[in-house]
């Protein structure tokens, strides 16, 4: 489903602030695999999400996506086909819009002009279909401005605007680092039942150590712009955050001393 091919990244070469975030990084992931990143500030690991999503083009190596090569094609093109939520939950929506617009709009593949008097019936009875999972109450509040809503209510729309229309890859940047633990940890749930049910190729950027090999098939940890550890089936199933902790050391030679991501494990 998603083949990397020793990408690289070099932000403002031949400067003082030169700064490689991408190091010859290869990946390869099947259909329905689910990928938890983790890594320090500054690893690559939204550099990565912005290589896959087309924010740019990387400098060197080949991005594949269900067999297309997609390295050179922009954002515009593969956001068809790739959904991603941010860490800020007033990312990806339009907070003057309505929920049932900002649905409308996913729905359509934002198609222009697609907007209130697009919004049908049988839209509407879809989106609270989608919706009412949620047990959130949103199904009946489809006229409310996406601007009123909590962060929590609003991540977990975005979640649905990204999976209304199944997506070939789902990337997810950190989507619950800005809530608050009750309401992240009912957001991972929603995720891990969407992503579940749909069968859907995922890879999740968290801090969360303990997350990271609980959710999913495979656990990723980046440093210095390049894959560290990758691990997958019986290893990965025996692991523990102290035992992460220990392999990282063994591979890499020093201790990970990434306060965000060692607070959130205790």
């Amino acid at each position: 489903m998603l083949k990397i091919n020793n990408i690289s990244k070099t932000f403002y070469p031949g400067t003082v602030n030169e700064k490689k975030a991408l190091d010859g990084l290869s990946l390869e992931l099947q259909d329905g695999d689910f990928a938890t990143i983790i890594g320090s500030n500054g690893a690559g690991k939204s550099t990565l999400f912005n290589a896959i999503a087309g924010v740019w083009t990387t400098d060197s190596g080949e991005i594949y996506i269900d067999g297309e090569n997609v390295t050179f094609a922009p954002e515009t093109y593969r956001a068809k086909f790739v959904g991603r939520i941010f860490q800020d939950p007033m990312k990806g929506t339009s907070p003057s819009l309505t929920i049932e617009e900002n649905l409308a709009l996913a729905y359509s593949g934002g198609r222009k002009g697609f907007l209130r008097s697009a919004v049908s019936k049988k839209d509407r009875e879809t989106f609270r279909e989608v919706l009412a999972p949620l047990d959130m109450g949103l199904e009946d509040r489809l006229k409310v401005p996406m601007g009123t809503l909590s962060g929590g209510q609003r991540q977990a729309v975005t979640l649905i605007m990204a999976t209304i229309v199944t997506p070939k890859l789902l990337l997810l940047d950190e989507h619950t680092a800005a809530l608050d633990p009750l309401t992240a940890e009912k957001v991972l749930a929603i995720t891990k039942q969407i992503v579940e049910e749909r069968k859907i190729t995922t890879l999740m950027i968290t801090h969360n150590m303990a997350n990271s090999l609980e959710l999913g098939n495979r656990t990723i940890l980046m440093d210095n712009g390049a894959i560290a550890i990758d691990l997958k089936g019986d290893e990965r199933k025996n692991m523990t955050v102290p035992g992460l902790l220990e392999l990282y050391r063994q591979v890499k030679g020093k201790a990970l001393d990434n306060d965000r991501m060692l607070l959130s494990s205790e």
